[in-house]
């Protein structure tokens, strides 16, 4: 395969998803199947004596089947990335990458699942349906407001833990970042001034995210695609309302004296002149995908004195998802959570920032062509690639599913857990590299 270097963006992709076996992941067997006596413990007759008990203890599921570790990626195709309403099945190659994800970064078992449903109606029933299949369900790419209704139904209707990642993946690390960019510049978060450009399911969420870490209602200014939101407009849905201010205003008047921007609209938003509004040490979250509502180096020669964060990999401070749902799975998985919570959310997101403090290993700052990463103004949240993760904000999650009553299986050493992860993922990275070894021989 030629490098990225001599191929297109999309030449590569093409090549990448395509070669040397039709999509991203594939299903393997954990047990031997090549002789008559493994067929007969495999299938009949003895796949009888583990049905039968879990017909008497429904609990033991998770330990005769893959149920356990086994996630649901469902997605209508409404809102897939920045593609929009693309429908299921153009947006499976993003569902199959989540898959991937999710098994190369924490070892969580996927099955991608397109639904065509439109209604809330319709995928809730779709949904509710598999819930004997899965361990937990990842909602994916599904539009405003209609998410909204089918998380909250589905978190009343089911009893294993249901989590629209566009929503709170996005909170949790935005949430990560703000906790240690507030400290770095010494503010008060409950004096906080946020504007909020965009009103879709991640923007709500961050923002109401933000309010369980200190931010006070009154400070908030949300605005769409026809402006702020306020109470003189008769256009708002319920979840928009609950941020309408008194009064209508401006863009570049909210912007003045903020003290974050939080983006997730459109490219080029946020012009030099309106970021010079902003409070001294403004902090930019600036999350348009594919391209943000300002760049960096527009930002930083506007505001030197700014902390940015974007969907980028290459500059400072990537807000990625990937930091987030695996981890929170992986937790809610090991101690069979019936559900996600606020406070779960919370501790993943603390985790995180308080990681960024830490020494960061050599190993992380090569993976990026850096020589090294210290805490401060361009380095406030963990690098996705960073393996710590997964110890730090699973242990987290962990703790916090049985501080909230949540956890049917408690973790009683935490320190063993984290040890146990760091195990348990040298090995599936080595089954992992095996497996995609020998597709590359065969090429």
């Amino acid at each position: 395969m030629e490098s990225l270097q001599k191929q297109t963006l999309a030449e590569a992709a093409a090549h990448y998803h395509a070669h040397p076996r039709h999509g991203k992941i594939e299903v393997l067997p954990t047990k031997s199947c090549f002789s008559q006596a493994d067929l007969t413990l495999a299938y009949t007759p003895g796949v009888a004596e583990p049905c039968r008990e879990i017909q008497k203890d429904p609990t033991k599921a998770a330990r005769y089947t893959a149920r356990g570790n086994l996630v649901a990626v469902i997605s209508n195709g409404t809102a897939v990335l920045g593609l929009g309403d693309i429908g299921p099945l153009a947006g499976k190659p993003v569902m199959e990458g989540k898959g991937l994800l999710f098994k190369a970064f924490a070892d969580v078992d996927v099955f991608d699942i397109e639904l065509n449903a439109r209604t809330p109606d319709e995928v809730v029933a779709a949904v509710k349906a598999l819930e004997p299949t899965f361990g937990a369900v990842n909602l994916e790419d599904i539009k405003a407001p209609d998410c909204f209704e089918i998380e909250e139904r589905l978190k009343k209707e089911m009893n294993i833990p249901v989590f629209h990642d566009d929503q709170h993946g996005t909170a949790v690390i935005t949430g990560a970042a703000l906790l240690n960019a507030v400290e770095l510049t010494g503010r008060d978060i409950a004096k906080v001034k946020v504007v909020v450009s965009g009103a879709g399911a991640a923007a709500i969420a961050c923002t109401k995210f933000y309010l369980s870490l200190g931010i006070l209602p009154e400070n908030v200014y949300m605005f769409d695609s026809k402006g702020l939101i306020h109470k003189g407009r008769k256009d708002l849905h319920s979840s928009k309302l609950q941020f309408a201010r008194n009064e209508d205003c401006t863009m570049a008047e909210a912007l003045t004296g903020a003290d974050l921007f939080l983006g997730l609209s459109r490219k080029g938003l946020l012009t030099k002149e309106l970021i010079s509004l902003m409070a001294p040490s403004p902090i930019v979250f600036a999350c348009a995908n594919p391209d943000p509502e300002i760049t960096y180096e527009d930002a930083k020669a506007a505001r030197p004195d700014c902390i940015m964060g974007s969907g980028r990999s290459d500059w400072p401070n990537q807000i990625n998802n990937v930091s987030c749902f695996p981890f929170l799975f992986r937790a809610a998985l090991d101690v069979r959570a019936t559900q996600i919570t606020e406070s779960m959310k919370i501790a993943a997101a603390k985790a995180l920032a308080a990681l960024a403090k830490e020494p960061v290993p050599a190993s992380v700052a090569e993976a990026y062509g850096e020589k090294s990463f210290t805490f401060g103004p361009d380095y406030v949240i963990p690098k996705p690639l960073d393996p710590r993760i997964l110890a730090w904000e699973s242990a987290a999650v962990a703790q916090a599913a049985a501080e909230c009553g949540v956890a049917q299986e408690p973790i009683a050493d935490l320190e063993a857990y984290k040890q146990s992860l760091q195990e348990r993922m040298a090995k599936t990275e080595k089954r992992i590299r095996a497996v995609i070894d020998s597709y590359s021989k065969e090429a």
